[in-house]
C-alpha cells in the first residue's frame, strides 16, 4: 500500500530496551478534500530513510499494516494497529523542476490544414 501527501512533521529517532530497538515517526498530510494527517512508524535500519527529507516536501510512502493484540493485567485482550513505512520516495512537481517547461493545452495549437503530398520529404534528414 501506498500514501502520498506534504511531509508535516519529522520526528527524532527513539531508542528503547536494551536490544536497541529503534523508531521514528513520520506525519504526512494526504492532498485530498479532506485531508488527512498520517502517522507512519519507520523501525530499526529503516529510521535512515527519513534523513534525506524536510517538512513540506511531497512524498510517497511504502507501507504496511501491523496489528497486535494485548492482554492487559486485569486479562482484558486489547488490539492495536499501526502503520510501517518501509519506502520514502520524493514527489517532484513541475514546477520544482524549471529546466522542463510546461507543455501546453492540445487547443493551444494551430491545426495544420495546408499540408501538401509533395513537402512531406522537405526535413534534411
Amino acid at each position: 500500500m501506498e500514501v502520498q501527501g506534504k511531509i508535516k512533521l519529522i520526528g527524532e529517532t527513539a531508542t528503547f530496551g536494551n536490544n536497541g530497538f529503534r523508531k521514528r515517526e513520520l506525519v504526512v498530510t494526504t492532498d485530498e478534500q479532506y485531508p488527512q494527517s498520517i502517522m507512519i512508524e519507520f523501525v530499526q535500519d529503516k529510521c535512515d530513510l527519513l534523513n534525506n527529507h524536510a517538512v513540506g516536501q511531497d512524498v510517497k510512502v511504502s507501507i504496511n499494516l501491523r496489528g497486535r493484540e494485548w492482554t492487559n493485567p486485569q486479562g482484558e485482550v486489547k488490539y492495536f494497529n499501526s502503520i510501517q513505512g518501509w519506502r520514502l520516495e520524493s514527489l517532484q512537481s513541475e514546477a520544482a523542476n524549471p529546466n522542463i517547461p510546461p507543455v501546453p493545452p492540445m487547443d493551444a495549437f494551430e491545426p495544420a490544414d495546408n499540408l501538401k503530398e509533395e513537402d512531406h520529404d522537405d526535413l534534411p534528414f
